[in-house]
């Protein structure tokens, strides 16, 4: 029986291979192909953009597994139907349950794993993904150039000159209105120093001029630095459970522990529609199997969809009791009464 557990396995095994490796690979060009949306509001380097999609990795490999597992081991099932090997095993009195069980321990496994994901490292990863691009679009807002117009650097208006090739500007001029005070200062050269999100003026041999109602003043210095505080959203958790369980979008987060906690069961759940799609008689039936493939995935994922607006977390017992029910009855129905 081991040897013959194993046997399945193997041809189980190298369908997920060459199933799994196309869907990942398509799912990471669409992910590209958002990423490359943020280039036209950030600048990325390739080692950034290469952070962003380790970041996104668990999310792809959660929607592309379930899918491949319940594909790869359809068809492998199928395979060896059409090779008669299926039938062999009926005949020397292997019982279609032993087809089950060889493929429940792998699906309970996944669905664990599936758990794991993106219960524990995807919000780990969500969190770094949308603080590092609120990151970049708040320094994108500080590009500073030189122009003949101004440019706006926290509550200061600036003007800069000349851009020297070591990234510097000369001749600079910063002005600030205030309700009873208004600041000008002037300097030879400035450099712009990000400082793990605090930006940094710092300017060289200038002049400050304050003026108001009652007196004014002049100072002169050789090096001055003027801090501006970057504005950026980040997000802030400790623990996996404290991000599941902060208001800060409940509504999404409730959605997505529905739809991602029967996705993960999908594997166990649809067991007896493998066995019942892929085990067949090659000369007296026709097999519809991609078709039946195709209708199961969009039908489980359209139903939680549909299901979820009206009965909330009770969604997950009852989609996952009304397919572990109903496939098991077709399974009865298709392959126990034959085989």
């Amino acid at each position: 029986m081991k040897r013959l557990r194993k046997y399945i396995l193997n041809n189980f095994s190298a369908l997920f291979l060459s199933i799994f490796l196309p869907l990942f690979a398509i799912a990471s060009v669409i992910f590209l192909i958002k990423l490359a949306a943020y280039t036209a509001i950030i600048q990325l380097s390739i080692w950034e953009m290469t952070k962003l999609y380790i970041f996104i990795l668990p999310q792809l490999l959660f929607y592309t597994l379930p899918i491949t597992f319940f594909i790869a081991a359809t068809l492998s099932l199928f395979k060896l139907s059409n090779d008669n090997e299926v039938i062999v095993l009926f005949a020397l009195g292997i019982k279609p349950l032993f087809i089950v069980r060889t493929f429940f321990w792998p699906s309970l496994f996944l669905a664990f794993v599936l758990l794991f994901d993106f219960l524990i490292i995807d919000p780990h990863t969500t969190v770094l993904s949308k603080n590092f691009i609120s990151y970049k679009k708040s320094e994108a807002k500080f590009n500073l150039s030189a122009s003949e117009f101004g440019n706006s650097f926290g509550d200061w208006l600036l003007y800069l000159g000349k851009k020297n090739e070591d990234g510097t500007f000369k001749k600079v001029f910063l002005f600030n209105k205030k309700q009873k005070e208004e600041i000008l200062i002037a300097a030879k050269k400035a450099e712009v120093i990000n400082d793990a999100g605090i930006l940094r003026l710092k300017l060289t041999e200038g002049e400050g001029y304050s003026y108001s109602t009652e007196k004014f003043s002049q100072i002169n210095f050789k090096t001055m630095l003027i801090n501006d505080t970057m504005k950026t959203d980040l997000m802030h958790y400790k623990k996996p459970l404290e991000y599941w369980l902060s208001k800060e979008g409940a509504d999404r987060k409730k959605h997505l522990l529905i739809r991602n906690t029967l996705l993960c069961l999908f594997p166990v759940v649809t067991l007896f529609l493998v066995v019942s799609f892929g085990v067949v008689q090659v000369r007296h039936q026709k097999s519809k199997i991609y078709l039946l493939m195709f209708l199961t995935i969009l039908f489980y994922y359209g139903g939680l969809l549909s299901v979820e607006k009206y009965l909330g977390f009770y969604t997950i017992p009852v989609v996952a009791i009304f397919w572990l029910v109903m496939s098991y009855f077709y399974y009865r129905k298709t392959i126990v009464k034959k085989f």
